[in-house]
């Protein structure tokens, strides 16, 4: 596998009084395989976020911790969120290994319950699809985490585009760079769009299925608190 597309549900997906049901599904999941996903970063994050000035970052669905471990390496202290004990458990384990364990904090949550507690000076939401809970909730919790002069990052599957390997193929699931921007209302004064963008790659999956993929990709700038 070459890349890892690890936010299929990530988020907890469901409603808050069935948060146990979301978090034993992906637990079940990622005991399954000893290594779900590569342990490589987001590609999307690498090419968006490699020159910006670190401070500090959200990385929601942060799954096996690879975008987390990479940011961290680049001096950003991050919190890494996600729906799975499992996960953050792996997450934590690469993180030490790669020096990095002092820089992160793991959380477990469901996305359906929470609301961030501060700004981030970065947010990155990195294929952040439920099973239920609309993307655009989801992502309205992301923009409302980014500080004023913080980047927002969101990269998702486009929906003409959807990986062989996801487990909820629904075009309404998925999103273009154009449908985030209007939902998220990515517009003047409180924001600067700073990339709209729809990018053709090539990927494996989790089994090793090869497909080619479009990805859609926001990268905004909060200029003022609305």
């Amino acid at each position: 596998m070459t890349e890892h597309e690890h936010r299929h549900g990530n988020d907890g997906g469901d409603h808050p009084g069935n948060h146990g049901t979301a978090a034993q599904l992906w637990d079940e999941r990622y005991r399954r395989r000893p290594r779900v996903w590569s342990g490589r970063p987001n590609p999307q994050l690498i090419a968006e976020a490699s020159e910006l000035p670190p401070g500090t970052a959200l990385d929601l669905g942060c799954g096996e911790g690879a975008d987390a471990i990479w940011l961290a390496g680049r001096g950003w202290a991050v919190t890494a969120l996600d729906v799975s004990a499992v996960a953050l458990e792996r997450a934590a384990a690469h993180a030490q290994e790669a020096g990095q364990g002092a820089n992160i904090e793991w959380v477990r949550q469901d996305l359906a319950g929470w609301v961030p507690d501060q700004p981030f000076d970065l947010v990155t939401a990195q294929f952040l699809h439920s099973t239920q809970m609309p993307w655009q909730q989801a992502l309205q919790l992301a923009a409302a985490a980014v500080r004023t002069g913080g980047t927002l990052l969101v990269v998702g599957h486009h929906p003409d585009s959807l990986p062989p390997w996801g487990t909820h193929n629904t075009p309404e699931k998925y999103f273009t760079a154009e449908d985030l921007a209007r939902e998220l209302q990515i517009e003047g004064p409180e924001w600067r769009l700073d990339v709209l963008d729809s990018r053709h790659r090539s990927a494996v999956g989790p089994d090793g299925e090869a497909a080619s993929l479009t990805d859609a990709v926001l990268r905004a700038t909060r200029l003022a608190a609305r």
